[in-house]
């Protein structure tokens, strides 16, 4: 069963909607809607403004399919009329640090994000600081979810797949690394309700 929206939901009613759906209705994605949730995806946090995150979004089916075959085969790849794939590319952040300096900071914000960026990570190898980048990746991947739930669309976030088979598809550099994948589209099934923890459970009060 699909459901008609007519309004973008709040954040609260995107994020108690939410499901992982692996069944889409099988049409194509408002091209609208999609650049609308990558730029509310893009406006997640990040330490320093550093924006790691990078976005492929497959909607050509024969690179879906060999996507699905990197995902051993899990058919909600295929399945979705686009799967976004959310990557961190933290040599690309590194070699371009300045454009992430606020505007309003002028030439010295500029200089003093490259002194920063330098400082932290200029004496860490490829793979440290990639994990850096990743873990900003991850908020922004969180950020999808909810941007596609607000305008109607479901997800299901992945992390069963081969990596270097994933750059291989996409012709990425070996240095990145992934958040997830991530298949995009209508619901054509419910999913199952959310079965969490209770906040008692999970927190502790100082």
């Amino acid at each position: 069963m699909t459901v008609t929206q007519t309004r973008p939901l709040s954040a609260t009613e995107a994020i108690e909607s939410r499901r992982s759906i692996r069944k889409f209705v099988q049409e194509p994605l408002d091209q609208s809607d999609l650049r609308e949730i990558l730029r509310l995806a893009s406006l997640a946090p990040s330490a320093w403004n550093a924006q790691t995150w990078r976005f492929a979004v497959v909607q050509n089916p024969e690179v879906k399919v060999r996507l699905q075959e990197a995902a051993y085969g899990q058919k909600q790849i295929t399945n979705a009329p686009a799967v976004i794939v959310v990557y961190s590319d933290m040599e690309d952040t590194l070699q371009n640090v300045e454009d992430t300096a606020h505007p309003g900071m002028g030439d010295a914000g500029r200089t003093g994000q490259r002194q920063t960026f330098d400082r932290v990570f200029g004496g860490q190898d490829v793979a440290q600081r990639g994990q850096w980048g990743l873990s900003q990746a991850n908020i922004a991947f969180g950020f999808l979810m909810v941007a596609a739930r607000g305008l109607g669309y479901d997800t299901v976030p992945m992390l069963g797949f081969d990596p270097a088979k994933v750059r291989e598809v996409l012709g990425l550099p070996e240095h990145v690394q992934f958040a997830g994948l991530l298949p995009l589209g209508k619901r054509a099934e419910e999913g199952f309700p959310h079965h969490r923890h209770s906040v008692e459970r999970i927190t502790k009060f100082y």
